[in-house]
């Protein structure tokens, strides 16, 4: 079964790159059939804050402690307002970046993204993050897709694929975050009798309904940013729970 190969629009011009190459995924060779990729990854010019240099899409994740109204348009800019604690599932549609529901105060919120697999065997872009407000809040973000041979719906798991949101005292920098909220964990044997994981772009032919599932225990703000970098190899070995 063949992944998705639908073509990502480059979405900007980035400026010079410096020399110093970002590491790939730590993630062990995949038991299944591996994408290798047909291009290098990109060095990372990165900028005091730990974030690359160029040109980005921001998109903001705002705790508060109010929901907000029932018919809350979102206005303009890239936020999502979602409960300072409680849980939001932020669903993913494939296009340029925009949010289509920004109040998670509901429990759902919606967002759009490019489709991070162009073929290359690279994730087209990248998405990094940091933690702002308030030190000691926390939040935790898991990528989900209902695969289609099973109907079931699947979040990834572990401590290498569930994104850790924590706010702490002084500085923080930014996180390269490609792997974890770019790729769900499909099997990708053909075999019904047979079960192969293997991380998989968003937006893949092997399920639908993928989204971010966002819990939150006081965190302010995660301030999420997408770079036309690719830095992160596709697949790997992984794990997932059923939803």
């Amino acid at each position: 079964m063949q992944v998705s190969r639908t073509r990502f629009a480059a979405i900007a011009t980035v400026a010079t790159l410096a020399a110093a190459t970002l590491t790939a995924c730590d993630s062990a060779t995949s038991t299944g059939p591996a994408l290798q990729p047909s291009r290098p990854l990109a060095s990372v010019a990165q900028t005091g804050n730990g974030a690359p240099s160029g040109a980005h899409y921001n998109l903001n994740i705002i705790g508060v402690s109010n929901d907000k109204s029932v018919n809350f348009d979102g206005g303009n800019g890239g936020r999502i307002f979602v409960d300072l604690n409680g849980s939001t599932r932020i669903n993913l549609t494939e296009g340029d970046y925009q949010v289509i529901d920004a109040n998670g105060t509901d429990g759902t919120a919606a967002f759009q993204l490019p489709n991070p697999d162009d073929g290359s065997g690279n994730l087209a872009y990248s998405v990094w993050y940091r933690a702002l407000g308030k030190p000691g809040g926390h939040a935790s973000m898991t990528t989900c897709f209902t695969e289609l041979e099973t109907a079931t719906t699947w979040c990834n798991s572990g401590t290498d694929l569930v994104v850790s949101l924590k706010r702490v005292a002084g500085s923080t920098k930014f996180v390269d975050i490609s792997k974890q909220l770019l790729q769900v964990c499909a099997d990708v044997n053909t075999d019904p009798l047979v079960t192969t994981l293997q991380l998989v772009p968003l937006f893949s032919d092997l399920g639908v309904d993928y989204f971010w599932q966002y819990d939150n225990t006081g965190l302010k703000l995660a301030q999420l940013r997408f770079y036309p970098l690719s830095t992160t190899p596709i697949g790997g070995d992984c794990t997932r729970v059923a939803k």
